[in-house]
């Protein structure tokens, strides 16, 4: 195998081509052609030229087409084209330069310029090589630590939502279906003119991954009143309700560790706080009416309700699918965006087959 670099030489003249490829012999490999056509093909075969010296004036194919094709073309548009011409007016050196020229020899040649010229170039190539190398390895790095933070962000994720759940052991499949459900009812409208400037596939995203985290505040509920099989006193229900407080300040917290600069904290944290806030008011932490609550919260509003409404809990039993679809149906543009009550009867089929495919042994 010859490992010495390939150059290229295009001149129509067969004394420049014999006079060249002898100059370059000893350290190079010189590979001739006679006009542009044959530039063209013999510039595109493997292994590619290192380096092209190029004469201009040419019948048919001038030097100043070839490199124009050859800088077009994806193939061959990295290998350094120098001009080797008799030209050497300045208006004929910028031409070349703007066509994509690395440097200009004007005949009648100097054997040393043309030996410096071409080891400079080939030395600038390799080292261009090696940094783009170089850049290759350092973005799969950066992608291999992105895919290993976004690894760890989700399994932190479930780990703290999962806590909140040991405190109710009838919930284990609620993060699943519930982040899933969201997933699919933004999407669905996702191209409605209400919702589109707030649901790019990116923010989609980052509502699936920040949604287990809804009711983390819960965490900081008593037992007595959380676990209570009953009906809550008028304090105890007060007691409940802060789990929304709890969520949003232990998610700020995160996010001021940070920075501030966690979208997906952001999107966390709106969730935790808004989510059982209601269309008309009525709802808690805030008593937001309408738009003014998150669209973040208002997507898992609907989802948190159809998914605490078909499940079993320690103060009721399971509703069926049917039954939690009426449920939120009466309870539109009072307790649910009204557009988005009706995108979720429209696709409340699909809500029923994920609840199927992440139920509870316990709903089972």
């Amino acid at each position: 195998m010859n490992d010495k670099p390939k150059i290229l030489i295009v001149d129509d003249e067969p004394l420049n081509l014999n006079v060249l490829a002898s100059l370059l012999r000893t350290d190079y490999r010189p590979v001739v052609a006679k006009n542009g056509e044959q530039a063209l093909e013999r510039a595109s075969t493997d292994p590619s030229p290192d380096l092209i010296l190029l004469d201009i004036m040419m019948p048919e194919l001038d030097g100043y087409e070839v490199c124009r094709r050859l800088k077009a073309s994806e193939r061959t548009r990295d290998i350094p084209v120098i001009f080797v011409t008799a030209m050497g007016e300045v208006e004929d050196e910028t031409r070349g330069f703007d066509l994509g020229a690395v440097d200009y020899i004007t005949k009648p040649i100097s054997p040393p310029i043309v030996a410096a010229r071409v080891k400079t170039h080939l030395e600038l190539r390799a080292a261009r090589m090696a940094l783009l190398q170089q850049n290759e390895t350092l973005e799969e790095k950066v992608k291999e630590r992105t895919r290993e933070l976004s690894l760890t962000r989700d399994a932190t994720i479930h780990s703290l939502a999962g806590l909140a759940e040991t405190r109710d052991p009838e919930t284990g499949g609620h993060i699943r279906r519930t982040q899933t459900y969201v997933r699919v009812l933004a999407e669905y409208v996702q191209d409605n003119p209400r919702f589109s400037g707030e649901l790019s596939p990116e923010v989609i995203e980052l509502l699936y991954k920040s949604a287990p985290l809804h009711d983390i505040g819960k965490v900081g509920v008593p037992d007595s009143v959380l676990l209570k099989p009953g009906k809550l006193t008028d304090e105890e229900y007060e007691e409940m309700k802060r789990h929304t407080i709890y969520g949003r300040d232990a998610l700020l917290q995160a996010e001021k560790a940070l920075d501030g600069t966690s979208s997906f904290l952001s999107y966390a944290t709106e969730i935790a706080y808004t989510h059982q806030e209601k269309w008309d008011g009525s709802g808690y932490p805030q008593g937001l009416r309408g738009e003014n609550i998150p669209l973040s919260g208002r997507l898992m509003a609907i989802a948190d309700v159809y998914d605490a409404l078909i499940s079993r809990r320690c103060y009721k039993p399971a509703y069926t699918h049917e039954e939690a679809v009426r449920i939120i149906r009466e309870g539109r543009g009072r307790h649910f965006d009204p557009e988005l009550t009706d995108a979720f009867l429209e696709i409340a089929e699909e809500f029923r087959r994920i609840a199927d495919q992440f139920r509870d042994d316990a709903d089972a």
